[in-house]
């Protein structure tokens, strides 16, 4: 039998992904313009945005039939 994530720990981990991807944004922001204020709107901006192009595109595979399967049923 295969352990499946229950619905927190998913939630749990794309919230630490997004951390974690956002602070790597800002870091090399800052890397880049060395301003610590542009480096963390941009990171701001970085973060709203990826969740809201994210979320379209969920929304856009999920009216793609590509790699789905029928349900199998038990009796």
């Amino acid at each position: 039998m295969n352990a499946r994530d229950t619905h927190l720990r998913s939630v749990c981990k794309a919230i630490s992904w997004r951390v974690i991807a956002t602070l790597t944004t800002t870091l090399i922001a800052y890397l880049v313009t060395g301003k610590w204020e542009t480096a963390l709107f941009i990171g701001g901006w970085e973060a709203l945005v990826k969740i809201v192009v994210y979320t379209l595109h969920e929304r856009v595979w999920e009216h793609i039939p590509f790699g789905r399967r029928e349900p199998e049923y038990y009796i």
